[in-house]
């Protein structure tokens, strides 16, 4: 692995940083224009930048080990880089003259754990652009530029939540995001409260799995309902009518809008419990109606419901792998976490605690 100084000889002109994201309810509502509640993570991607001296690209992940190099009218390889250029040219494309850089990423976010890692990396990448070229660039925008970074050079026909929980969320309040209009506010965590997040030892490639095909059942479902999306449809019964399984698709988004709505209009006031039970809700939601969830996050949630300090738990992100998220009495995630991690991995799984960060 290379170090910042092997890679640019000396010391670079910028150095940004972005965190990844927990979304504690809202789940696969986001490309539905419906409601969310991220929060950041401690974890964060780290981007080092400087102009190239040869007239070409070149790229390194330090987590990774690897390297990209291309030409100024070339495209990059597949994998991370990737990322990277499309934030470069869709800053090009606007306008923006952007000359061939040296880029060197770093991050401690788990990768393929649903902690939106790659909306770190572009979030990052773009505020390294905005601060060495002196673009006016303010935090919503530059989340919807890492959207379409992800779209058009990932593949990921992914919503706006994650680029924008890393763009404006903090780690001590959850973020409530509407994604049509992209109305934002931050509130605080439910009184006496913390998380835990466990990573299941399952990873996940998003654009391999279901997602894409997930996002197309709805839209067949709001086609069906005559609405423009399916965060138009107000009460549950109104999906009954749909044929399987776009009748369980819609069901979930809708409901879990519904939770989002719940737990947001009390401005911070809901207490822990009621917010945990809507957790519960959200994860057997996503399990049964939705089928995203995975044998190895039902079994991590079920234990943590089960502890006496455990509110609630829920798969968190796409699903099909990755973590999970709990909700616990404050001062109670570590040994918790712990003893979850603890008890899953005795019966031949592969977890991890990743918040609370593992003592050591």
């Amino acid at each position: 692995m290379k170090s910042p100084n092997e890679f640019f000889g000396a010391a670079p002109e910028v150095h940004t940083w972005a965190p990844g994201r927990v979304n504690l309810l809202g789940e696969h509502t986001d490309y539905n224009d419906g409601y969310m509640l991220p929060i950041a993570t401690p974890q964060r991607t780290d981007v080092l930048a400087d102009r190239s001296s040869d007239g070409r690209f070149h790229f390194y992940s330090a987590t990774l080990d690897e390297t990209a190099e291309f030409g100024a009218d070339e495209s990059s390889p597949d994998g991370f880089a990737r990322y990277i250029e499309g934030c470069i040219r869709l800053m090009q494309a606007r306008g923006v003259q952007v000359p061939p850089l040296k880029v060197y990423v770093r991050s401690n976010l788990a990768l393929g754990t649903g902690l939106s890692s790659s909306a770190a990396l572009e979030v990052a990448t773009l505020r390294a652009l905005r601060t060495m070229l002196k673009v006016d660039l303010d935090g919503v925008t530059l989340a919807q530029i890492a959207q379409q970074a992800e779209i058009q050079y990932a593949g990921v026909n992914c919503g706006i939540m994650d680029q924008m929980a890393s763009s404006l969320a903090d780690t001590e309040h959850m973020l409530f995001l509407d994604a049509r209009t992209l109305d934002a506010r931050l509130l605080p965590l439910p009184v006496g409260a913390e998380i835990i997040v466990i990573d299941s030892g399952v990873p996940r490639k998003l654009a391999a799995s279901k997602y894409n095909e997930r996002r197309s059942e709805c839209e067949a479902a709001a086609g069906m309902l005559g609405v423009p999306s399916l965060r138009d449809v107000g009460r549950l019964a109104d999906v009954e009518k749909l044929p399987s399984p776009l009748r369980e698709r819609a069901r979930h988004v809708v409901s879990e809008n519904l939770r989002v709505l719940e737990a947001a209009d009390s401005g911070g006031a809901i207490s822990a419990g009621r917010f945990g039970e809507l957790m519960n809700d959200s994860h057997a939601s996503l399990r049964d109606d939705y089928e995203v969830s995975i044998r190895e996050l039902d079994e991590l949630t079920e234990v943590l419901r089960k502890h006496p300090d455990v509110y609630g738990a829920r798969l968190t992100g796409a699903g099909f792998g990755g973590a999970c998220v709990a909700l616990c009495k404050t001062g109670a995630a570590q040994t918790v976490g712990q003893m979850a991690v603890n008890r899953v991995n005795a019966g031949g799984a592969n977890a991890r605690l990743l918040i609370p960060a593992p003592q050591r």
